[in-house]
């Protein structure tokens, strides 16, 4: 009678152990970091050049507030692409972003990974993954163990949702 209430409830636990259980990581990499911090520089430059031109208009004009505005934009998303960190535990994912990025390991229902092999370098590789409520999230990770550990994941959750 027990097993038939626990089947009801649901499919059982996806669980998955990490080899470096508390092992954090840059969730970007230093090349991209350093092409963020160049293109916002440059973003910046640019709006202190056409300010001293006078190019924006005097004061408050609407346009002035417009780049401001956007450049604002660009130096928070700058600042959370620099800081931003990426583990995983025996309980969840995690990600520190503008917002932080959790997903239970015991609720996953998908995962994928995606990389661009060859350009691990530049463009950080990330994992894809649903939970069985439809709630989906993508952590990135630059760190070769998180890399393993992503794909040992998605290998191990496909094998258990096989058997479902």
């Amino acid at each position: 009678m027990t097993a038939d209430l626990l089947q009801s409830l649901g499919p059982p636990p996806f669980r998955f152990t990490p080899t470096h259980p508390v092992r954090h990581s840059a969730a970007f990499t230093p090349v991209f970091k350093l092409l963020a911090t160049l293109l916002v520089a440059g973003c910046t430059a640019w709006l202190a050049a056409l300010w001293h031109k006078g190019a924006l208009g005097s004061g408050s004009s609407t346009g002035l507030l417009w780049f401001i505005s956007g450049l604002a934009l660009m130096l928070y998303t700058w600042w959370h692409i620099l800081t931003s960190r990426t583990h995983i535990d025996e309980a969840a994912l995690h990600q520190s972003w503008v917002w932080e990025k959790k997903l239970e390991l015991r609720e996953l229902a998908y995962c994928r990974f995606i990389r661009v092999r060859g350009l691990d370098w530049l463009i950080a590789p990330r994992l894809y993954a649903r939970t069985l409520l439809g709630k989906f999230a993508v952590f990135y990770t630059a760190d070769p163990v998180l890399i393993a550990d992503f794909e040992r994941l998605v290998r191990e959750l496909a094998e258990f949702r096989k058997m479902d």
